[in-house]
């Protein structure tokens, strides 16, 4: 079973904090609040997140400084960052906050549904990230176990064995590359790349099915 997505929401107002968590109550996730840039910067660094909502007006540490603290950590760069901001200076301060790393930049007062529909997105690729990644461990598994009974059965299925470490691998390939695309789908470009990546998906499970014992093509 896989288990909700979490939501990252950082405000240092608590009546922005309440509204959004309202806002996306509907999406049935694990919705985290932090009152500031350090907060959460100490919330990353233990758990992992689908999506990050950054306020950009906070005091100390503003929403700027902490997404780059974010896309400098390893663990943390690739998480998507949605920029929320009750003020606009222009194209200017938009372009600060692409550069530093939002995949989108909305101003407030905002629509809920606009708002609901491209966090639901992230939330989409992300769990459908952690499905492949669960799907191509337990291929591995299950590569490993076949070695261990060739080796018992001083049988060597060499040619099977091969094509099946070989789909693993492309698997585990494609799967990093979709996590990497998470942070490129930047702005009204989202929703299109989302049906891009739903297409490559789409390919990625054929191609695990094909891998399942009985079903064919790996037994071949």
């Amino acid at each position: 079973m896989v288990q909700k997505a979490k939501i990252l929401l950082v405000d240092d107002r608590p009546e922005n904090l309440l509204a959004l968590e309202a806002i996306l109550s509907a999406l049935d996730q694990t919705l985290v609040r932090a009152s500031s840039g350090e907060e959460a910067l100490k919330a990353l660094l233990t758990d992992d997140f689908a999506v990050i909502l950054l306020d950009v007006q906070m005091p100390g540490m503003d929403g700027f400084e902490t997404a780059a603290h974010i896309k400098r950590r390893e663990r943390t760069r690739d998480i998507p960052i949605i920029f929320l901001t009750a003020i606009n200076h222009g194209p200017h301060h938009t372009f600060r906050g692409y550069a530093a790393g939002a995949v989108d930049y909305i101003s407030k007062p905002f629509d809920p549904w606009v708002l609901r529909a491209k966090v639901s997105v992230f939330v989409e690729l992300y769990m459908k990230n952690c499905q492949l990644r669960e799907q191509a461990t337990l291929l591995r598994l299950q590569l490993e176990s076949g070695r261990a009974a060739a080796d018992e059965s001083a049988k060597e299925p060499a040619g099977l064995l091969a094509e099946l470490s070989a789909r693993l691998a492309a698997v585990e390939e494609q799967a990093e590359a979709l996590s990497k695309q998470l942070d490129e789908s930047a702005d009204a470009a989202a929703i299109a790349t989302a049906a891009h990546l739903e297409r490559k998906l789409t390919g990625l499970r054929r191609a695990l099915d094909a891998l399942e014992p009985g079903t064919g093509n790996g037994a071949a």
